[in-house]
């Protein structure tokens, strides 16, 4: 009975640790998204702007 609720155990955390990992990485996924995004705005308005002049 133990070595099963042990079992159970390790499993519940290699899915909780692997969750938290999947997490973070969208996470970081989408921060990277963001700031390319940003970046990506930033070049088009500048350019626009030195086309403009």
């Amino acid at each position: 009975m133990g070595r099963i609720l042990l079992i159970a155990l390790a499993i519940f955390l290699a899915f909780s640790v692997a969750g938290w990992l999947f997490g973070a990485l969208l996470g970081l996924i989408k921060w990277a998204l963001i700031i390319g995004l940003a970046v990506f705005v930033f070049m088009a308005v500048s350019r626009f702007l030195k086309q403009k002049r």
